[in-house]
C-alpha cells in the first residue's frame, strides 16, 4: 500500500518505511568509527584525556562527568587517523561546548582557566 512521506511538506509517495529517499535520517558520520570507540584503548585514553584536562571543559571551563564529558579530536579521525590516540590532539568538552565546536560555531582555542 502508497504513502506519503511523513517529511513536513513532502508529497511524495512511498511504499515501505516512513520517509522517501530524500528525507530518509541520515546515519551519524561516526558511526563508522563506533568499534574504535568502544575499544580498550580508547577507553583508556579517554580517561587519561578526563584526567589531564581536570574533569573541566577546555572551552567554558564547566567541571563535567559522566555522558557529558566528551573528548573531542581537534583533527578529526577522517581527515587524520594516525592522530586518534595522540593526547595533543584530544580535549575534554562538555557536550553543549563539543556540539557547538563539531557543528563548526566555534573554533576550540586554548584559553587559560583559573578555576580549574
Amino acid at each position: 500500500m502508497m504513502r506519503y512521506c511523513n517529511y513536513n511538506g513532502c508529497n511524495r509517495r512511498i511504499d515501505r518505511g516512513l520517509y522517501c529517499d530524500e528525507h530518509k535520517p541520515k546515519r551519524k558520520h561516526q558511526s563508522k568509527n563506533k568499534p574504535f570507540y568502544r575499544s580498550p584503548e580508547w577507553q583508556r585514553m579517554r580517561e587519561y584525556i578526563y584526567e589531564r584536562d581536570g574533569g573541566c571543559c577546555k572551552e567554558c571551563g564547566r567541571f563535567v562527568f559522566g555522558r557529558q564529558a566528551h573528548i573531542h579530536h581537534i583533527v578529526p579521525i577522517s581527515e587524520n587517523p594516525s592522530l586518534k590516540l595522540e593526547p595533543s590532539n584530544l580535549i575534554l568538552l562538555c557536550e553543549s561546548c563539543h556540539k557547538k565546536v563539531e557543528e563548526g560555531s566555534r573554533k576550540w582555542e586554548e584559553r587559560p582557566y583559573f578555576f580549574c
